[in-house]
């Protein structure tokens, strides 16, 4: 029997060779955010006539990417993607048509796109990164992101790992092994990260807010931004928290160092902070590295709300760009731009909901474009979308206090709501309230 090593050796190509390789029609899922595969991403518009028409699905683009941002590539490449990143929206407001968005609950969304794919009858390559392979048993690691990764490749006509000696070996749902793999790849590279930016005054008082809602013993969801990063900061005084989060981020680090999350209390996953992708930092990705306190499982798993709702007093914190007095939460579009991607935000709130004791935090400046448009609005602007509908809303903070909707009429909404608005703006809410017989 042919040692792993040999067997390794068999299915090594170059990239050149692997891109070379797939059909001339195709959809290629790659990993997403710091697992995005960029030997694959950079390349592939070189090799434009080799293909008729290549879809490529994917989640949050770090890179900049020519197949999707130069318009010479508009017919033969197209990106499908479910959050987007600064280069897809560039792209897409550019009236580029290489790029479109799939609305989408982050638990399901990869697997939902592949099956939509092969339900059409298209051929699926999934294009992740991995660590190298340990020689002893065969595996690979899929490092910082298994939000849809292994789901995928479970249901693909053609598996390509790229491996890269950057990446990080994670604990948990991480492992692949050779024999899933048609392809292996080379390339080396650093991984995207993204700066801990200190956060303003205002987000600081919201924060304060929010820390008052986060009991001892409770089971977090943090996301990124100067607001999570201030709540963070203003945790370091509660006992016993627990991580069960969508993405690992920085400012977990810090409360677990410091013995605030000790995972001891949580009701699900005792003694180990899940999440289903990592990103941060270099030294975020560091301390991650082999740390058996840290458990990255599948995404259809970790942001399951009924999994969620299994941890007792779990708190779910996201923040939004818009509220109307009803309660409707719209957190992707200015208008309807696409601006970003529902992202998990709907699954830990419903699940942060749902949990005995526990709530759904959405988070929000008072005011936007430098003070000049209230960011709690009487209706949302037209074509917004709906992130959070009004009938699964819990709790909205702004730096003027907490209003508590769940179980609330919308007369009591609409009140709660023009309470935490920023002042400048209350008469004209109560003003627009009144006239569209709220209050």
């Amino acid at each position: 029997m042919s040692t792993w090593k040999e067997q390794y050796k068999r299915k090594h190509v170059t990239l050149e060779e692997a891109i070379l390789s797939l059909p001339k029609r195709a959809v290629v899922i790659v990993s997403m955010a710091a697992m995005e595969s960029r030997g694959f991403l950079s390349e592939v518009h070189k090799y434009q006539d080799h293909f008729e028409f290549l879809k490529i699905g994917s989640c949050l683009n770090l890179g900049s990417f020519p197949f999707c941002e130069d318009k010479q590539y508009e017919k033969t490449f197209c990106n499908d993607s479910w959050f987007y990143g600064p280069s897809a929206r560039a792209a897409k407001a550019a009236g580029l048509a290489s790029v479109d968005y799939m609305p989408n609950n982050l638990h399901s969304a990869g697997m939902e796109k592949a099956l939509a794919e092969k339900e059409e009858g298209s051929y699926l390559v999934f294009w992740g990164q991995v660590t190298p392979m340990q020689e002893k048993s065969g595996f690979f690691n899929l490092g910082l992101s298994n939000v849809y990764e292994q789901d995928v490749m479970d249901i693909a006509d053609r598996v390509v790992l790229e491996v890269n000696p950057n990446v990080p070996w994670i604990f948990g749902e991480t492992q692949v092994s050779l024999r899933q793999a048609d392809q292996v790849v080379e390339c080396e590279y650093d991984l995207p990260v993204i700066p801990v930016l200190p956060p303003s005054k205002t987000e600081e008082m919201i924060a304060s807010h929010i820390a008052e809602l986060v009991p001892d013993g409770a089971t977090v969801q943090i996301g990124i931004g100067g607001i999570p990063n201030a709540v963070a900061a203003l945790l370091m005084n509660k006992k016993d928290l627990g991580i069960h989060t969508e993405m690992f981020t920085e400012s977990m680090i810090d409360l677990m160092d410091a013995g605030v999350v000790t995972n001891e209390k949580k009701t699900l996953w005792t003694g180990v902070s899940v999440c289903t992708f990592g990103l941060g930092t270099q030294r975020m990705y560091s301390w991650m590295e082999n740390n058996p306190g840290i458990f990255i499982l599948r995404g259809r798993y970790v942001n399951d709300p009924y999994v969620i709702a299994k941890n007792d007093q779990m708190i779910s914190i996201n923040t939004t760009l818009s509220v109307d007095l009803t309660g409707q939460v719209c957190s992707e579009s200015l208008g309807p731009v696409q601006f970003s991607g529902a992202g998990g935000q709907l699954d830990t709130h419903r699940g942060a909901s749902m949990s005995r004791g526990g709530k759904g935090i959405i988070a929000l400046r008072s005011t936007a474009k430098k003070g000049t448009v209230s960011t709690i609005a009487p209706m949302l602007a037209q074509g917004s979308i709906v992130t959070v509908p009004r009938h699964d809303v819990d709790c909205v903070v702004s730096e003027y206090g907490t209003a508590r909707l769940r179980g609330r009429t919308v007369r009591a909404r609409a009140k709660s709501l023009i309470s935490i608005a920023h002042p400048d703006f209350r008469d004209e809410l109560t003003f627009q309230a009144k006239k569209l017989g709220f209050i």
